[in-house]
């Protein structure tokens, strides 16, 4: 944040909004890690909108749908399932002032759900709100922050990849155990209660009734959590579809989409956006050469990975290479594979496989959300961290100077936890971040030896 207040005092006693303090602010907030972004926005909005606790609920986030901030005792305990019975009310009214059933108990609250289908929930802080609060103006900033999360998932950036992939391993496999203690409890009780060797009917069959309500609630959650984490592979492909339409409106070209069979697997959320990240910027690429006419779009699922393929009819004079490493960050992010080729007179081909399970965890603990703190600049020295490069060859990679890879080698550091380029290397490596590739336009002779004597001395 910028740390210049947002709103001043008149001298009838009026709040009046600094126009300049109260954007470079939302700046600040839109910009950053988004698993934070709830807690810069919270802290934004504490100037002149004093809350307790914020939720913003995005079912566009697979890995964290939830950003929280404020009273851990309710932010830790709000359930996916109240935020979605909150969004469901709000789908005709869009805003809301009063009670609302949060972190298992009701609440005053104001919610809003944004036109992305993003939802916010601020608990006010008691005898603080008037008529007066700003609640239009608090309003219009969520509708940038909302965009902002779209846009920022839409992209699929290789570091929201691998954070979102490392959130879903580690929420899917809480899922996994917690239903399955429920669910052998419930069933116990209701093999217990069905009985014929227990007396008093009324309160075995009260009892049971109960049971089983709870155990048909714990299954709908269970639903409703992979709903959020999973995307039918045939809606994913049509919303990439839309998506080209727009890309290649101004271009003399025709498409030809290959939709993969309707009763494939559903992808998950990460995949589902790195795939569409990948098709658009392929697809814009091709379509930029001269003498293409037709592009062919053709997705399939195996049952273990989703298959891209993407192929022109033009004259194959593509830098083939250079496409690849424009795309392959998304790719190694998701353990998946690419294959580009450029053959003249025959046109240019992107081949993309992305494994649909989440790879099994290698280490226990920090491993699995090494990359949830991390920014996308971080990420990247984090990936040349792993390759074992020094802070010359790294600077030179990104074409940045030496005292700013230091910088983000100190922030990583700290971020992770550890204390050396080493430890961090290998939490980097646990965690899916793969070594990022030596480039030769960057990397001269002496950059070279030096890499190969750090290899050799470690």
């Amino acid at each position: 944040m910028t740390g210049k207040p947002v709103t001043r005092t008149a001298a009838d006693g009026t709040t009046e909004y600094g126009t300049e303090e109260l954007l470079a602010a939302l700046r600040d907030v839109l910009v950053g890690p988004l698993p934070e972004i709830g807690v810069r926005f919270s802290t934004l909005l504490s100037d002149f909108v004093p809350h307790t606790a914020l939720v913003v609920f995005t079912r566009e986030c697979t890995g964290r749908p939830r950003k929280v901030a404020g009273d851990p005792a309710i932010v830790d305990r709000v359930t996916i399932a109240e935020l979605d019975r909150i969004r469901c009310d709000l789908s005709v009214d869009r805003t809301k002032r009063g009670s609302v059933r949060l972190a298992g108990r009701d609440r005053d609250a104001w919610a809003v759900l944004d036109r992305t289908d993003t939802l916010l929930v601020l608990l006010p802080r008691q005898g603080t709100w008037t008529a007066s609060t700003p609640l239009a103006l608090t309003s219009a900033l969520f509708g940038l922050v909302a965009t902002a999360i779209q846009l920022q998932v839409q992209s699929a950036s290789p570091a929201y990849l691998a954070e979102s992939r490392a959130a879903s391993a580690e929420r899917a496999r809480t899922v996994a155990e917690l239903t399955e203690a429920h669910a052998a409890t419930l069933e116990t009780l209701l093999a217990t209660l069905r009985s014929r060797d227990l007396d008093d009917s009324r309160a075995r069959t009260t009892a049971r009734e109960t049971a089983t309500a709870a155990l048909i609630g714990l299954r709908s959650s269970v639903d409703l959590h992979r709903e959020l984490a999973e995307e039918a592979v045939t809606t994913a492909f049509a919303r990439m579809h839309g998506e080209l339409r727009g890309l290649v409106r101004h271009h003399d070209l025709k498409l030809d989409m290959v939709a993969p069979p309707v009763d494939g697997r559903g992808l998950p959320g990460e995949i589902a956006h790195a795939a569409r990240a990948l098709a658009r910027g392929a697809v814009l690429a091709l379509s930029a050469q001269a003498g293409v006419h037709r592009i062919r779009v053709a997705w399939n699922c195996d049952g273990t990975s989703l298959l891209v393929d993407i192929r022109d009819d033009g004259p194959g004079d593509l830098d083939a290479l250079e496409l690849e490493r424009r795309l392959r960050d998304r790719v190694d992010a998701l353990g998946g594979v690419i294959d580009t080729e450029a053959t003249a007179g025959w046109g240019c081909r992107v081949s993309v496989r992305l494994p649909l399970d989440l790879p099994s965890p290698t280490a226990e603990g920090p491993a699995l959300d090494a990359l949830s703190a991390l920014g996308s600049r971080e990420v990247e020295v984090l990936g040349h961290l792993v390759a074992g490069r020094r802070n010359r060859a790294i600077a030179e990679s990104l074409g940045v100077t030496e005292a700013t890879v230091k910088f983000h080698v100190a922030n990583v550091l700290k971020k992770l936890g550890v204390s050396s380029r080493g430890e961090a290397a290998a939490l980097g490596s646990e965690a899916g971040v793969k070594a990022a590739r030596a480039d030769a336009e960057f990397f001269g002779s002496g950059t070279i030896r030096e890499q190969a004597a750090a290899t050799a001395s470690s």
